[in-house]
């Protein structure tokens, strides 16, 4: 879903873009959207260590966004492996190839998470709190993190890590997400179904803004203050499950569909927000969109791409 919108900001500013692709996928919207045609596609996989190296050699590469990851905690939990192997194996695969043509590349932006700070009694996370992830997808994002460090300060690799709350936002197909879940049962005139007990305490933040502080990120990389740094980003604005599902139950005047709380969820962390004093103050950074704006722009998405009848798989 980010790399759909970054590619957008990206060509729009003017940029020659490659993007590694492993299977191609007629109804994300990289490809519906006809973006596709826009930019250098390379066929490969980030657990593929040659097809790191050909993307970027062959294309002469400058700035890579990683942003391949498996990214649903569930799917992690149940088959530990494939997470682990696409988000710890894929990282390193991709720095080793940034490293051995240096000459090329002159920044790398790495996609971390919030789920990489692992449970800690005291919030909001701040950067300098430590990666202590203690289930399946929480330690593939603290690994894939602490290896990226590493490349920075023993081979002086010019990275900037990006840990974000939880994205939202059109073009995300993870049907097992409760946003984008919520939102098509609504349209759908279905009761949407919690698998926690609702009480879950998470930070949102709406995809455009996240494309934003990529390109923020890349921008600033010769800066000694952003090389090597980690930069936390959300609207600041924890949420129960709940209440992001009454907000966009509101949103959407569904308030005849009450959820179904089943509370059959494992392996997630009970609360989670962030602190962006960082990334405000060095990058100068603040959101563009309200948590109201950017859910009334994503429900509108949905509404569009679901009227077309391309709904995607169910909800794991």
């Amino acid at each position: 879903m980010v790399g759909y919108w970054l590619v957008k900001d990206l060509v729009a500013a003017g940029a020659r873009v490659a993007c590694l692709v492993r299977d191609p996928d007629p109804q994300s919207g990289f490809y519906r959207s006809g973006d596709y045609k826009r930019v250098s596609l390379v066929q490969g996989d980030v657990e593929d260590f040659a097809s790191m190296e050909r993307a970027i050699n062959d294309h002469e590469v400058e700035t890579v966004f990683h942003l391949a990851a498996q990214p649903i905690v569930g799917v992690a939990h149940r088959n530990p492996l494939p997470t682990f192997e696409t988000n710890v194996r894929g990282t390193y695969n991709l720095l080793e190839a940034c490293r051995l043509h240096s000459s090329l590349v002159k920044r790398v932006v790495i996609a971390s998470s919030d789920k990489a700070y692992g449970p800690h009694d005291d919030l909001p996370y701040t950067e300098e709190m430590a990666l202590q992830g203690k289930h399946p997808y929480e330690v593939s994002k603290s690994c894939a993190d602490l290896i990226t460090q590493a490349y920075f300060h023993t081979y002086k690799l010019p990275v900037a890590i990006l840990r974000c709350g939880n994205i939202y936002g059109g073009g995300d197909l993870n049907w097992s997400r409760i946003i984008p879940y919520t939102i098509r049962c609504f349209l759908e005139n279905q009761r949407p179904i919690i698998r926690s007990d609702g009480k879950h305490v998470r930070d949102y933040i709406y995809v455009k803004d996240v494309s934003r502080c990529y390109m923020l990120a890349a921008e600033f990389m010769t800066s000694p203050q952003v090389a090597g740094q980690a930069f936390n980003f959300s609207l600041e604005q924890p949420l129960t499950v709940m209440e992001i599902v009454k907000k966009i139950q509101k949103l959407m005047k569904r308030t005849n569909l009450q959820p179904d709380v089943q509370n059959t969820a494992r392996g997630e962390i009970a609360s989670q927000y962030l602190n962006t004093d960082k990334a405000q103050r060095v990058l100068g950074w603040k959101p563009e969109y309200s948590l109201d704006e950017g859910m009334r722009e994503t429900i509108e998405w949905y509404r569009e791409y679901l009227s077309t009848g391309k709904k995607g798989r169910g909800r794991g």
